[in-house]
This record gives C-alpha cells, structure tokens and sequence, in this order.
C-alpha cells in the first residue's frame, strides 16, 4: 500500500536525514515522497527518487505540509529538527508537530523513531488504520 511520506531537516540535521534516507531508499522508493524545498532537492538528487518539493520551510514549506496534515493527505512525516539551534520560523515548526498530535499522524523526529517506523509491519502492511479524529 502506497503512503505519502514527508521528509523535513533542518540545515543541520540534512546529513542525517540523507544518510537515513539512503539506507532505506528501497522502502522509500515504493511510496510518494514529498518535502521541504532543500531537504526535496538533496534528497531527490541523492536518492535518483521522485520527491515533491514545496517552499523552503522558512518560506512557508512547513505549513504547506501541515496543510496536507489537515487535509488529511499525509500518512507519515519523517523530521529531523534540530532542538540545539532554534530556528527563526520556530514557531511554524512547533505548529507542525502540533497537527501531528491533533491528527494522530506518525511522526519521527530523529534516526532511532524513524528506523522503528519505517520498518514497523504495523504501518508499512497496510494492516494498521491510524484513527484519524472526528474534529
């Protein structure tokens, strides 16, 4: 069952996500991937994947993803923010994380919750149904 998967790092935790990235390029590349404006480029670029990328984060990329939260068009979001050097669009970032709460969605946010989700049978067989509240 195909999922629409959002990647998101701040700049420095890019590496990170392109190293996680590449380790499970073949369970990435049987889903839609969709991202932040430069975390979508590096990754597309690295991974020779199809990625959809909006803004920058900083320029609204964030809450073009929360958006597809609340449309309920999201089914994962793989973050790797950087809680040592605040952002300047903070609060944007704490806004997202927020929709994951409030729709219930699977987040992770660093290497050890994301390898736990992407290779949960739960999640990835189409077996789990996330309930999505009644808002």
């Amino acid at each position: 069952m195909q999922k629409t998967i959002a990647l998101v790092a701040h700049d420095h935790k890019k590496p990170e996500l392109l190293a996680w990235a590449a380790a499970h390029k073949n369970e990435l590349a049987k889903h839609k991937l969709v991202a932040t404006g430069t975390t979508g480029g590096l990754v597309a670029k690295q991974l020779a994947l199809p990625v959809h990328c909006f803004k920058s984060g900083p320029l609204g990329g964030d809450q073009q993803i929360g958006a597809l939260i609340a449309e309920k068009k999201l089914d994962c979001l793989i973050f790797f923010w950087d809680p040592l050097n605040p952002a300047p669009h903070d609060p944007d970032v704490k806004a997202l994380l927020r929709l994951c709460s409030v729709w219930n969605l699977p987040v992770a946010c660093n290497v050890a919750t994301a390898d736990m989700l992407i290779t949960s049978p739960l999640f990835w067989d189409g077996s789990y149904q996330r309930v999505v509240p009644d808002l």
